[in-house]
């Protein structure tokens, strides 16, 4: 006869064995939780101001808006909106992970420092010096990071 230690220890076991694989890193965050429950992504940086202006301004989490359980700071109300109405247009590519990282199969920190705008989408990178790599081949880089990307979105740091 099963006590009740054995039907939790049971059930346990179903739900690890049994339960579908979550998606695991597919978003580069910050460490903890903004007061809208999600991690921070981008550091702060305002997306929209980005790709609009061209320019890296910080975020404010008085304008905050959440997409695929990622936080991110905007630093006006319309460029929230802006964000909410059409997140995938502002969201960075490769999920926040560093451009050329992704291209060669890793994922590696995107720094907002180290970014480039092409024909309207965000790319990130790890620090200065990859950032120069990157623009040695930006378009051979951009083209393997996205052939790279479909291989390890659902894929851990740890497993790379």
């Amino acid at each position: 006869m099963l006590n009740a230690k054995s039907i939790a220890a049971l059930a346990l076991i179903g739900l690890v064995t049994c339960a579908p694989a979550f998606a695991a890193d597919e978003w580069n965050t910050s460490a903890g939780h903004t007061a809208a429950g999600a991690p921070l992504g981008l550091h702060g940086v305002d997306p929209v101001a980005f790709i609009n202006l061209g320019n890296r301004i910080e975020g404010s989490a008085t304008f905050t808006e959440t997409h695929d359980g990622v936080a991110y700071y905007f630093a006006s109300k319309d460029n929230a909106e802006a964000f909410k109405k059409n997140p995938g247009k502002y969201a960075p590519q490769n999920g926040g992970y560093c451009t050329y990282g992704v291209s060669v199969g890793k994922k590696f920190d995107g720094n907002p420092r180290y970014a480039d705008v092409v024909n309207g989408k965000l790319y990130v990178f790890l620090n200065e010096e990859i950032y120069k790599a990157y623009q040695k081949d930006t378009k051979g880089t951009i083209s393997k990071a996205s052939d790279s990307w479909k291989k390890i979105q659902h894929k851990a740091v740890a497993d790379l």
